[in-house]
């Protein structure tokens, strides 16, 4: 990096213009997780909501590129218990807690989405668990994903 002096005698780096490939280009490696369009199902005591968990990634431990499938959050509580079990020098954070009353309000159902994500994008950035976990990618990417494969 080559110094020029300019009027007042300011002393500042010459910098080289980059392509706008370069700035804005798709990043080396990445794993973006959405959770949106929460669904009731059921009715009265078997009335439950799924979440819809979108996965964008070029990583090569995943199988797809782009994937989206379902889930419960009974689903997300035995994810976390299979993480700490796979995992167990990793610090798993924790699932927003079971709601009692009024857990199909759109406030309690939109407050638990933003806390599934949120945790599924804190488990998705961790680099251990991209690269090591045998159930994340199943976990986020496939539709037919079931407990009884992974033996926990």
């Amino acid at each position: 990096m080559a110094l020029h002096r300019s009027f007042g005698d300011d002393i500042r780096p010459d910098f080289k213009e980059q392509p706008l490939d370069d700035i804005y280009g798709v990043p080396e490696n990445f794993l973006e997780i959405e959770v949106r369009n929460p669904q009731a199902h059921g009715l009265g005591r078997k009335m439950y909501t799924d979440y819809e968990v979108v996965c964008r990634t070029n990583l090569p431990s995943f199988k797809l590129e782009t994937s989206t499938v379902r889930r419960r959050y009974r689903d997300f509580e035995w994810f976390r218990d299979a993480l700490e079990r796979e995992c167990p020098r990793v610090n798993i954070p924790h699932l927003p807690g079971k709601v009692f009353t009024h857990r199909f309000s759109d406030e309690v159902v939109e407050h638990r989405r933003e806390s599934l994500e949120r945790f599924l994008q804190i488990v998705a950035g961790h680099p251990l668990l991209q690269t090591g976990s045998k159930i994340l990618a199943p976990f986020v990417q496939d539709p037919n994903f079931s407990k009884e494969q992974y033996g926990y």
